[in-house]
């Protein structure tokens, strides 16, 4: 089968700004981890005219179309229609479908409204998709060497079809397979990345080599192609263990989602839990870690501390040390993290406290932020590597991920003296 896909959103909400376009995001990820390549993303509003446009287009140029949305019930739901009059293909009724849909307002001691029977009917000689997580069902239609997915809108409802119908039917047509492999970086700019690895990125060819940058870290994404996955993973690992090789602790996961799965997942490894005591990142660094599924094994509490008072009150920071040295300070930082630790119970404590912006203190000018761990290894305080910022939502977020890799460091330390 061909390898050339394009992924068509369809919903005046997505142009307007009203939701955000997760579908595409994960579309492309799992068309590449099949061997697709995705040359295109559309989305378009329902306009009968130019949604029929957006699919003629589609279907000039790529192999496979996968649309999102325009399967509902309403007058404006219109994908089905203009994909089979795109492929002159008729529209037809499925009963047991209509049936199916009677029942389930029945069961809720309702009547269906009338124009949800518009989701009963499909291009004639589709390939009918299931679907257990709403009322829209999906389908299928290959025609004159292409193929048309068309899937539901709301995430929840596509992701379902897509993992458990979807995937595995198309995965069966495919000749190869590709295999990405996620390198994460933190403390080198996309710039200082891109020079140690030229040589590397400009020859390698399978895999290829892809660097992206966001939020104060960088990503190398490896993609090797090969019949088999096992073979496709097996093409990666030279390659990734150059970029460990090069980046050293700044590589700080390959393969895994984030800083913070990556911190509690040691922390799980070594037995230990943690506390935290923020500043300027105002619950951010705990927010991250209580992401992670599982953290409540690890994670005793978090304290917000913005306030003089609250930072003394709370975690026992001296007056004498804010007097001396001011809340942006590496003491301070110290001292919160201390007193976190001992208040807490946990076996290490991370502070964060700073400057997030937009303006200067008289005594620290913006992006200025110093972090704290105090644990079995003792108290360790630094003045974290800052890109210099105004953007204050940009500032907190990348302190709370030099926090979380200072904490990672820490534990990493452990972790080599316990052998």
């Amino acid at each position: 089968m061909s390898t050339n896909a394009e992924i068509l959103c369809v919903g005046t909400e997505i142009l307007l700004g009203n939701i955000t376009n997760t579908n595409a995001t994960y579309l492309s990820q799992e068309l590449s981890a099949l061997g697709f390549n995705v040359y295109h993303h559309t989305v378009v509003g329902d306009n009968p005219a130019r949604l029929a446009e957006a699919v003629e287009q589609a279907l000039s140029r790529s192999d496979l179309v996968i649309t999102t949305g325009g399967l509902g019930p309403t007058y404006d739901d219109l994908t089905k229609q203009t994909v089979a009059n795109a492929l002159g293909l008729e529209m037809e009724l499925h009963q047991d479908i209509l049936d199916d849909l009677r029942a389930r307002w029945e069961r809720r001691g309702q009547i269906m409204p009338e124009n949800n029977a518009q989701q009963a009917w499909f291009p004639k000689g589709c390939r009918i998709i299931p679907n257990d997580w709403g009322t829209a069902p999906s389908c299928a239609i290959e025609k004159d060497g292409r193929t048309v997915v068309m899937l539901p809108g709301p995430p929840r409802e596509m992701k379902g079809i897509w993992s458990t119908y979807v995937a595995p039917w198309l995965a069966e047509r495919q000749d190869c397979v590709f295999v990405s492999r996620y390198c994460r970086v933190i403390n080198i700019g996309e710039s200082a990345l891109e020079n140690r690895l030229r040589t590397l990125l400009e020859t390698s060819t399978n895999p290829t080599i892809a660097p992206y940058a966001g939020n104060g870290e960088c990503m190398l994404r490896v993609t090797a192609r090969a019949a088999t996955r096992e073979e496709a993973f097996a093409l990666t690992e030279p390659v990734v263990e150059l970029i460990r090789k090069e980046c050293g602790d700044d590589l700080y996961t390959v393969d895994k989602d984030s800083m913070q799965q990556v911190v509690v997942e040691l922390l799980k490894e070594l037995g230990l839990t943690v506390a935290t005591c923020e500043s300027l990142t105002g619950g951010l660094v705990a927010g991250r870690i209580t992401d992670i599924p599982g953290s409540s094994d690890v994670f005793e509490c978090g304290f917000v501390t913005y306030s003089d008072r609250i930072k003394h009150s709370q975690v026992g920071v001296p007056e004498e040390t804010l007097r001396q040295h001011t809340a942006v300070s590496l003491e301070t930082a110290a001292a919160m993290a201390e007193g976190t630790l001992a208040r807490s119970g946990a076996s290490l404590a991370l502070s964060t406290t700073g400057v997030a912006g937009p303006d200067d203190l008289p005594h620290a000018e913006v992006g200025t932020v110093y972090s704290a761990v105090a644990g079995p290894l003792g108290t360790r305080a630094v003045k974290l590597p800052m890109i210099h910022s105004r953007d204050r939502a940009y500032n907190r977020t990348m302190a709370a991920s030099k926090a979380l890799d200072l904490l990672r460091r820490y534990l990493l330390e452990m972790k080599q003296q316990q052998g």
